[in-house]
């Protein structure tokens, strides 16, 4: 990561009217300097600054590879605006679920109204449902008003293909099917000044039977922990507290390096940075989760007090059939374990309702786990046919009817004892890092404690980014009302 002064600096130097570099980054900001000439082209016919809006579908990785889409259009010219009637409008999306898929459309509907009325508008899509062929050749036939397709693989060639568009006035569509590339070291435009994410890793190998994840950002990819490092202390330098390292799947971290690093070893190498407050991390696969991560866990002064340990169900039987490698018991005693060396930590996770082949009794055995394990909170899913994956091949698809009963069941489960674990800071004081004024309460701001928990208590926009002492008054739910200690 370059800040916006070095970036400057090597656009400086760069002749756009020379031939374009082969090797990267160097290439993608010659694209970004040839595409801030033709913006400025087009603002002087409008008569005014071109703006864009980038909309974040999925995960905190398609959250993360937004701030670096935004960073790149704003470093080309365009001024961001939350208004989908803007002059560039990049959708990036998630395919983990049907309905994620069925926003987008819907909202590629919307656009085409708009841009009928605005000559100058693009419209682009990229992330994971983009790298599903039949998605693409959809998208290709009944939404011909969209000018430029990519996916997840070359998402650090934006500006190149933005520029490809500019030129052409043609729909460009540029999608890979794997990579084994990794460019960093483009501009980013943080949502946060206090906080970010960094990708540790990208792809994942594990093929859980209903996940179209691997097929969509392909083979696990781990990035040099000096890179990793150095990403880290700049991001600090620049007023950064909390960082969150980001990857399919954390644990298994490092395997393909040529010097092979653990994700433990990691961690422990991110907590030596001078003016770092806080470390999170996710996702962990239960199956790779190492006693020498919560050894490092167990001594970290660092590492938040928060674990997202994905179950998914608590069916041994059905747990083998997604070809998640681990049993019901397996993944209870690695909670233990976790509890015992850090007896105060929140764990939180994923349930899926519905799996095929789900019998009442699998049912039954993941309400038990919740019940057992304790959640401070879950994402709950209905199980979403994927196109591609081993379990939409599947004939034994649950009733609708029966599925919707369960997830109701299972939600009020979750919400019953995640209110009662949240009561159990109640009256303690806790360090808590501001991060927005209140939206809803005048005068108040909205903090996150170390086990990720909101609580909103008395205080102004100067208070945003400290970290303070907060008293916690009254757990409500799923957020405590609290005062400053």
């Amino acid at each position: 990561m370059n800040t916006i002064q070095e970036i400057e600096k090597i656009l400086e130097m760069i002749d756009e009217t020379g031939i374009a570099p082969s090797d990267e980054p160097m290439r993608q900001y010659y694209y970004i300097k040839k595409c801030r000439t033709a913006v400025r082209k087009l603002e002087k016919e409008c008569g005014r600054k071109l703006e864009c809006c980038t909309k974040t579908f999925g995960c905190q990785m398609n959250a993360r590879d937004s701030e670096k889409l935004l960073g790149i259009l704003e470093l080309i010219g365009f001024v961001s605006t939350e208004k989908e009637e803007a002059d560039f409008v990049i959708y990036n999306t998630c395919t983990v679920r049907e309905n994620a898929n069925l926003k987008v459309y819907g909202r590629l509907g919307y656009l085409s109204n708009i841009k009928k009325k605005n000559p100058h508008m693009m419209i682009a899509l990229c992330g994971c449902m983009m790298q599903e062929k039949p998605v693409v050749e959809k998208i290709k036939k009944s939404y011909r008003f969209v000018d430029l397709i990519f996916g997840t693989h070359n998402l650090y060639r934006f500006a190149e293909l933005l520029y490809r568009r500019l030129e052409s006035e043609r729909m460009v569509v540029d999608i890979w099917e794997d990579t084994d590339q990794i460019v960093e070291a483009l501009p980013v435009e943080r949502k946060y000044r206090f906080k970010s994410g960094v990708n540790i890793m990208f792809g994942c190998n594990n093929f859980c039977s209903y996940c179209i994840v691997p097929y969509v950002r392909g083979r696990e990819r781990s990035r040099k922990p000096e890179e990793i490092i150095s990403e880290i202390e700049k991001l600090v330098a620049d007023g950064v507290v909390e960082i969150m390292l980001l990857g399919q799947n954390v644990n298994s971290y490092g395997k393909n390096l040529e010097e092979p690093v653990t994700f433990a070893e990691l961690l422990q190498r991110v907590e030596q940075i001078q003016g770092l407050k806080r470390i999170r991390f996710m996702t962990s696969h239960p199956k790779d989760l190492s006693d020498e991560l919560i050894e490092v866990m167990r001594h970290s002064k660092k590492i938040c007090k928060q674990l997202h340990l994905p179950v998914q169900t608590g069916s041994s039987r059905l747990l083998k059939d997604m070809n998640r490698h681990y049993t019901k018991e397996q993944y209870l005693r690695l909670v233990d374990k976790i509890r015992e060396a850090v007896p105060d930590i929140s764990l939180t996770t994923d349930l899926i309702v519905g799996y095929p082949g789900e019998t009442d009794e699998d049912f039954e055995e993941t309400m038990d786990v919740v019940r057992k394990v304790r959640y401070d909170s879950a994402f709950t899913f209905i199980y979403s046919k994927r196109s591609g994956t081993p379990a939409a091949e599947r004939e034994d698809q649950v009733d609708k009817e029966v599925v919707k009963e369960r997830f109701d069941r299972l939600l009020n489960e979750v919400q019953t004892i995640a209110t009662q674990q949240t009561k159990r800071f109640e009256g303690q004081i806790l360090e808590t890092l501001v991060e927005e004024e209140n939206s809803q309460l005048e005068g108040y701001v909205t903090g996150r404690l170390s086990s990720g928990i909101l609580v909103h208590f008395p205080g102004t926009k100067e208070l945003i980014g400290q970290i303070l002492p907060v008293k916690l008054q009254e757990a409500k739910g799923f957020y405590y009302m609290g005062e400053r200690a």
